[in-house]
């Protein structure tokens, strides 16, 4: 069979075709990609054992992902995360934006890059990959500057780890932030919690927000708080600490500042320890946000037929900062007409051969 497969995956409501790829390497694992919203379906890693199962959560079917979705596996954007009161100023001029949230502007808009159908194509062999393409035209949800970004999807061919290459350019001045919004639950989709997963953030720093979401100011040292989590700790003692920012996002919700490092450095560790299946992100970007599932509410039924609840994934999102374009003090987030956007982020799976990572309490 090949090591890349394209097949029809049905119609939107409007009537555009989506197609479904689905990534096969030597190692026996496949990655399944959907062209509508750059979605990552699926993906199936051994654990322990052997035992291959799908680790991200989403739909087996099309519709849900238009109507119900909270962005399961999509790329997001034009500007992933939130900007506040919907809009920014950018070289003296004022943008106002599509307000999707009481608070302001959520990754991109209503009908941001995760409601959009992409071109898909399979990447030149040897590559295990596929390239998904959009344009985005000046004044989409009120961003400025006709933008075409690129996402390619590679599968290493021995070796458990994705790679997604972000690229894009633009005709005036804008500003640009993508990432993938995969939920992961190591045990399994369907499983069950996952705050019995251990995680490990490589951040000193992390962003205080407020009751709308958004960074109130400075960075804040990690040490003595919750969002503590340079050693490997359970997510479950995290969520449950009465800290006042935990009780603002109902969990961990929340930017982590990225040491200084190499471009491609790692991230954050997740680990299960009952299945023995683990996670490293590697990243270049400065941030990272850590979201806990808080606002799966059991209205969702997944592939395995089972309801998603509270805590039962959790999103990994490498990432500029919360409202970057009105944050003077935040890494730029503007791209200019002849410069080029890039990003990148790996997903590395393994298998700890006992307990996975052991958690330290709060």
């Amino acid at each position: 069979m090949s090591a890349v497969e394209i097949v029809p995956f049905g119609t939107t409501r409007t009537g555009e075709p989506v197609e479904r790829a689905v990534l096969r390497n030597g190692a026996g694992s496949e990655v399944a990609v959907l062209s509508l919203g750059a979605v990552l379906q699926e993906i199936r890693v051994p654990d322990r054992s052997g035992t291959l199962a799908d680790v991200v959560l989403g739909f087996d079917e099309l519709l849900p992902y238009e109507t119900v979705s909270p962005y399961f596996g999509a790329i997001v954007g034009r500007y992933a995360n939130r900007i506040a009161d919907a809009r920014f100023t950018l070289d003296g001029q004022e943008h106002v934006l599509d307000r999707n949230d009481p608070h302001g502007t959520v990754h991109g808009g209503s009908s941001g890059f995760h409601s959009r159908v992409w071109t898909m194509t399979a990447l030149p062999e040897p590559a295990i990959g596929v390239r998904l393409e959009l344009t985005s035209p000046h004044g989409d949800n009120g961003f400025p500057g006709e933008v075409t970004v690129q996402v390619d999807y590679e599968l290493a061919s021995a070796a458990d780890v994705l790679d997604i290459r972000f690229s894009g350019t633009t005709d005036r001045p804008t500003v640009l932030n993508l990432t993938g919004h995969t939920y992961f639950n190591l045990r399994g989709e369907g499983s069950g919690t996952a705050l019995d997963h251990h995680l490990t953030v490589d951040a000193d720093e992390y962003l205080p927000v407020d009751e709308s979401l958004v960074p109130v100011g400075a960075s804040a040292a990690v040490a003595g708080t919750p969002f503590d989590l340079r050693a490997p700790s359970s997510l479950g003692d995290r969520v449950r600490h009465g800290h006042p920012q935990i009780t603002l996002g109902q969990g961990i919700d929340h930017n982590f500042v990225l040491r200084p490092g190499p471009a491609l450095r790692r991230a954050a560790r997740l680990a299960d320890p009952g299945s023995g299946r683990s996670l490293e992100v590697w990243t270049t970007e400065p941030g990272i946000d850590v979201y806990t599932g808080n606002f799966l509410d059991g209205s969702l039924v997944g592939k395995s037929g089972r309801t998603y609840r509270q805590g039962d994934a959790i999103a990994l999102e490498p990432e500029h900062f919360t409202d970057s374009p009105n944050r003077p003090g935040f890494p730029s987030t503007v791209l200019r007409p002849g410069r080029e956007y890039r990003s990148r982020t790996q997903y590395r799976f393994g298998v700890d051969p006992s307990t996975g990572d052991r958690g330290s309490g709060t």
